[in-house]
């Protein structure tokens, strides 16, 4: 699976992920791109899921108009040290035949 991960977390979280192709905004040069048009660019150019901690997102996006996932990382801080914590979770996620449309919240 292609993953992007949002400009609020760590790139080293890349590593919790080596089964999937997984990007970072600023690697695909899309830093301070609003999230509809985020999402836009990621439909455009085969990303199946974004990794972000924007907890606004989920409430701010139609997800209608987007075939994507969307994993909110909910913890107290965005450091890599708290976030991998999470990442078996999403990698559960990753390993099942279809991923859920829309915000996802993993705790």
């Amino acid at each position: 699976m292609r993953l992007l991960l949002d400009e609020n977390l760590p790139k080293r979280l890349k590593l919790d992920f080596p089964a999937h192709e997984v990007f970072t905004v600023r690697d695909k040069g899309w830093n301070g791109i609003k999230n509809g048009e985020l999402l836009k660019l990621m439909i455009a150019d085969g990303f199946d899921a974004l990794l972000t901690f924007d907890k606004n997102l989920q409430h701010q996006q139609n997800f209608e108009k987007y075939t994507l996932t969307v994993f909110v990382l909910n913890a107290e801080i965005n450091t890599y040290v708290v976030l991998t914590g999470l990442s078996d979770k999403v990698n559960q996620f990753l390993n099942t035949p279809i991923l859920p449309i829309g915000p996802v919240v993993i705790n």
